[in-house]
């Protein structure tokens, strides 16, 4: 069922956009502006078309930005990074989610750069709706980085062309534990 949910997607996301290289952009509507988002369906082709399909279902109707790591909130951590995390939120409604392949940096090219979308994961295989945006370079959360011991990286899909100013006005709320204080609610996502 969800291989054909998926091959839907994909053939969707085709026929909206043509067969050209042209690849889809998603808006990210939040209470604080809209984040625009170019998702690589070419290079990351499993994580991108998951995302976009998590989209179409309406996945990510109550999601919200919750998470904002950064330089002054984790002491312990010997390799720091910098990103906003958003998604479910809620553990008991992402164990409901099915998991998907992990696709690598080493295996897509798309390193984790200032923008760069990327999904969150415990161990690698199960990412599926958490995502988060990278403020500044990451290079500790491609493949070989150290920010997680077993240095298979995180999953980067996309790229934002338009609102990091909203990222970055996003970043900086209280927040307790890395977590915001206040979640930012994202209104709607929608694939343009």
């Amino acid at each position: 069922m969800q291989l054909k949910i998926m091959l839907t997607t994909i053939i969707l996301v085709l026929a909206h956009f043509g067969f050209s290289q042209s690849l889809p952009v998603v808006t990210i509507e939040t209470t604080f502006g809209t984040i625009f988002c170019e998702i690589d369906t070419i290079h990351a082709p499993v994580t991108a078309y998951n995302f976009l399909n998590h989209i179409q279902k309406d996945t990510y109707k109550n999601a919200v930005f919750y998470r904002v790591v950064r330089q002054n909130n984790q002491p312990a951590s010997k390799n720091k990074i910098e990103v906003i995390q958003g998604g479910l939120y809620a553990d008991e409604e992402i164990d409901k989610i099915k998991p998907i392949i992990h696709e690598t940096t080493k295996d897509t090219g798309i390193k984790h750069l200032d923008g760069t979308i990327s999904m969150a994961r415990n161990e690698p295989g199960t990412a599926s709706t958490e995502f988060f945006i990278c403020v500044g370079n990451q290079p500790e959360l491609d493949y070989g980085g150290k920010r997680n011991p077993d240095g298979q990286g995180f999953a980067a899909f996309g790229q934002v062309i338009k609102g990091m100013e909203v990222v970055r006005k996003i970043q900086v709320q209280k927040v307790k534990d890395q977590y915001l204080v206040e979640p930012v609610r994202i209104l709607k996502m929608k694939i343009k």
